[in-house]
C-alpha cells in the first residue's frame, strides 16, 4: 500500500463498500465491520448474490478481500470486476495478487 493509513480506516472502507453495493444494484441483507484498537479492521457485507469481505493488517501493510457474486439469477461477473478494480483504487495497492473463480 502506498498509503497504509487506509488499512486502519474502517469507516471509509465501509462507506465505500455500501456505496458500491447500491451503485451496482446488489441487494444487501446484512453487514458487520469491526475496527481493532490501533490496528486494522475486518468486515463483511452479506448479499442475496453472496458476499464481500475484507481484512486488513496495517502492521504488515497487507489486505485481503473477497468479492463473491453468484451468477444464478443474473450474470454478475462485470460487477465483481468493477468492485475489485474500484477497491484496489481506494486501497492504492502497489502489489496485487488476484485469484478469480467463475461461479
Amino acid at each position: 500500500m502506498k498509503n497504509p493509513e487506509v488499512l486502519k480506516d474502517c469507516k471509509k472502507t465501509e462507506q465505500f463498500l455500501n456505496d458500491i453495493v447500491t451503485k451496482t444494484g446488489l441487494t444487501k441483507v446484512g453487514e458487520v465491520f469491526h475496527q481493532f484498537p490501533n490496528s486494522g479492521f475486518t468486515g463483511m457485507i452479506c448479499l442475496t448474490e453472496s458476499h464481500i469481505s475484507i481484512h486488513t493488517w496495517p502492521e504488515y501493510n497487507m489486505v485481503t478481500f473477497d468479492v463473491f457474486l453468484s451468477n444464478y439469477m443474473k450474470h454478475n461477473d462485470n460487477i465483481a470486476e468493477q468492485i475489485h478494480s474500484e477497491l484496489l483504487l481506494l486501497l492504492d495497492a502497489s502489489e496485487v495478487n488476484t485469484s478469480r473463480l467463475k461461479r
